[in-house]
Protein backbone atom coordinates (compact mmCIF):
# COMPACT_ATOMS: atom_id res chain seq x y z
CA UNK A 1 0.00 0.00 0.00
CA UNK A 2 1.32 3.27 -0.69
CA UNK A 3 -0.30 6.58 0.05
CA UNK A 4 0.19 8.46 -2.62
CA UNK A 5 -1.39 11.72 -1.39
CA UNK A 6 -3.15 13.05 2.16
CA UNK A 7 -4.69 15.89 1.78
CA UNK A 8 -7.22 17.90 3.90
CA UNK A 9 -9.93 19.65 1.82
CA UNK A 10 -13.07 20.48 3.10
CA UNK A 11 -15.14 19.61 0.20
CA UNK A 12 -14.09 15.99 0.15
CA UNK A 13 -14.47 14.08 -3.80
CA UNK A 14 -15.10 16.76 -5.76
CA UNK A 15 -13.57 17.70 -9.46
CA UNK A 16 -10.39 19.41 -8.90
CA UNK A 17 -9.36 16.12 -6.63
CA UNK A 18 -10.64 13.78 -9.42
CA UNK A 19 -9.52 15.95 -12.70
CA UNK A 20 -6.15 16.57 -11.27
CA UNK A 21 -5.23 15.25 -8.23
CA UNK A 22 -5.95 11.38 -9.10
CA UNK A 23 -4.24 11.57 -12.54
CA UNK A 24 -1.22 13.38 -11.38
CA UNK A 25 -0.80 10.79 -8.29
CA UNK A 26 -1.68 7.80 -10.38
CA UNK A 27 -4.11 7.10 -7.63
CA UNK A 28 -5.78 4.25 -7.73
CA UNK A 29 -8.37 4.41 -4.82
CA UNK A 30 -9.76 7.09 -2.93
CA UNK A 31 -10.18 6.54 0.43
CA UNK A 32 -12.32 8.86 2.73
CA UNK A 33 -11.97 9.30 7.04
CA UNK A 34 -14.83 11.32 8.12
CA UNK A 35 -17.00 10.41 11.04
CA UNK A 36 -19.37 13.21 10.26
CA UNK A 37 -20.56 11.98 6.68
CA UNK A 38 -24.52 11.50 6.14
CA UNK A 39 -25.41 8.82 3.88
CA UNK A 40 -26.48 10.84 1.48
CA UNK A 41 -23.28 12.25 1.41
CA UNK A 42 -21.63 9.08 0.80
CA UNK A 43 -23.74 8.38 -2.01
CA UNK A 44 -23.01 11.42 -4.16
CA UNK A 45 -19.36 11.16 -3.21
CA UNK A 46 -19.17 7.64 -4.78
CA UNK A 47 -21.21 8.72 -7.48
CA UNK A 48 -18.96 11.04 -8.36
CA UNK A 49 -16.24 9.04 -8.35
CA UNK A 50 -15.66 6.84 -12.09
CA UNK A 51 -16.34 3.10 -12.13
CA UNK A 52 -13.36 2.11 -12.91
CA UNK A 53 -11.64 3.41 -9.54
CA UNK A 54 -12.38 1.98 -5.99
CA UNK A 55 -13.06 4.47 -3.26
CA UNK A 56 -14.13 3.72 0.59
CA UNK A 57 -15.92 6.21 2.38
CA UNK A 58 -16.15 5.41 6.25
CA UNK A 59 -15.12 6.90 9.64
CA UNK A 60 -11.84 7.63 10.74
CA UNK A 61 -11.70 4.31 13.27
CA UNK A 62 -12.74 2.07 10.31
CA UNK A 63 -10.23 3.18 8.17
CA UNK A 64 -7.61 3.15 10.51
CA UNK A 65 -8.37 -0.55 10.82
CA UNK A 66 -8.60 -1.12 6.97
CA UNK A 67 -5.25 0.26 6.69
CA UNK A 68 -3.98 -2.14 9.72
CA UNK A 69 -5.41 -5.26 8.41
CA UNK A 70 -4.21 -4.30 4.83
CA UNK A 71 -7.60 -3.52 2.97
CA UNK A 72 -5.31 -1.22 0.35
CA UNK A 73 -2.25 -3.42 0.29
CA UNK A 74 -2.35 -3.46 -3.81
CA UNK A 75 -3.78 0.20 -3.91
CA UNK A 76 -2.71 3.60 -4.63
CA UNK A 77 -4.16 5.35 -2.26
CA UNK A 78 -5.40 9.21 -2.24
CA UNK A 79 -6.63 9.71 1.30
CA UNK A 80 -8.49 12.63 2.00
CA UNK A 81 -9.75 14.26 5.31
CA UNK A 82 -12.16 17.51 5.99
CA UNK A 83 -10.03 19.16 8.83
CA UNK A 84 -6.74 18.93 10.77
CA UNK A 85 -8.43 17.38 13.29
CA UNK A 86 -9.67 13.95 11.30
CA UNK A 87 -6.00 14.38 9.86
CA UNK A 88 -5.00 13.96 13.75
CA UNK A 89 -7.05 11.52 14.77
CA UNK A 90 -6.33 9.23 11.74
CA UNK A 91 -2.34 9.56 12.53
CA UNK A 92 -2.62 8.75 16.19
CA UNK A 93 -4.72 5.82 15.10
CA UNK A 94 -2.10 4.29 13.35
CA UNK A 95 -2.93 5.44 9.41
CA UNK A 96 0.59 5.61 8.01
CA UNK A 97 0.74 9.42 7.10
CA UNK A 98 4.16 11.00 6.29
CA UNK A 99 3.27 14.24 4.01
CA UNK A 100 -0.38 15.98 4.45
CA UNK A 101 -1.10 18.77 1.25
CA UNK A 102 -3.40 21.40 2.76
CA UNK A 103 -6.14 21.62 -0.47
CA UNK A 104 -9.06 23.39 1.10
CA UNK A 105 -10.35 24.60 4.75
CA UNK A 106 -13.06 26.90 4.55
CA UNK A 107 -13.28 30.06 6.28
CA UNK A 108 -15.62 30.45 9.48
CA UNK A 109 -15.32 32.19 12.57
CA UNK A 110 -12.56 32.62 15.39
CA UNK A 111 -10.42 31.54 11.80
CA UNK A 112 -7.79 33.69 9.86
CA UNK A 113 -7.10 33.62 6.40
CA UNK A 114 -3.88 32.28 4.75
CA UNK A 115 -4.37 31.75 1.42
CA UNK A 116 -7.67 31.96 -0.76
CA UNK A 117 -8.15 28.49 -0.25
CA UNK A 118 -6.61 28.13 3.63
CA UNK A 119 -8.33 29.44 7.04
CA UNK A 120 -7.56 28.28 10.52
CA UNK A 121 -8.28 28.45 14.03
CA UNK A 122 -6.20 28.11 16.42
CA UNK A 123 -7.24 24.48 17.02
CA UNK A 124 -5.70 24.11 13.20
CA UNK A 125 -2.20 25.26 14.11
CA UNK A 126 -2.06 23.14 17.60
CA UNK A 127 -3.19 20.23 15.61
CA UNK A 128 -0.66 20.41 12.64
CA UNK A 129 2.02 21.31 15.31
CA UNK A 130 1.55 18.20 16.73
CA UNK A 131 1.55 16.50 13.31
CA UNK A 132 4.72 18.09 12.70
CA UNK A 133 6.53 16.94 16.05
CA UNK A 134 5.04 13.10 14.90
CA UNK A 135 7.85 13.34 11.88
CA UNK A 136 4.79 14.72 9.32
CA UNK A 137 5.70 17.39 6.65
CA UNK A 138 2.55 19.39 5.91
CA UNK A 139 2.17 21.63 3.00
CA UNK A 140 0.12 23.81 1.11
CA UNK A 141 -0.58 23.45 -2.82
CA UNK A 142 -4.02 23.66 -4.44
CA UNK A 143 -3.70 21.99 -7.48
CA UNK A 144 -0.61 19.95 -8.78
CA UNK A 145 0.56 22.86 -11.19
CA UNK A 146 0.69 25.25 -7.98
CA UNK A 147 4.05 25.68 -5.96
CA UNK A 148 4.09 23.67 -2.73
CA UNK A 149 4.67 25.71 0.24
CA UNK A 150 5.63 24.75 3.34
CA UNK A 151 3.10 24.93 6.74
CA UNK A 152 5.96 26.80 8.04
CA UNK A 153 6.15 29.46 5.91
CA UNK A 154 2.15 29.52 5.90
CA UNK A 155 1.94 30.89 9.24
CA UNK A 156 4.25 34.07 8.26
CA UNK A 157 1.28 34.95 6.12
CA UNK A 158 -2.15 35.38 7.69
CA UNK A 159 -4.36 37.55 6.14
CA UNK A 160 -6.48 39.88 8.90
CA UNK A 161 -9.93 38.98 7.83
CA UNK A 162 -12.02 35.72 6.86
Amino acid sequence: MTIVLARIDSRLIHGQVLEAWVPYCKATCIVVANNEISPVQKIVMQAAVPSKMHVYIDKISEIAEQFYHGKFADERVLLLFSSSHDALEACRLGIPVTRLNLGNMHAGPGKLRYTSTIAMNAEDIDNFQHLTESGVSISVQSVPANRETRFSKLLKRKIPEC
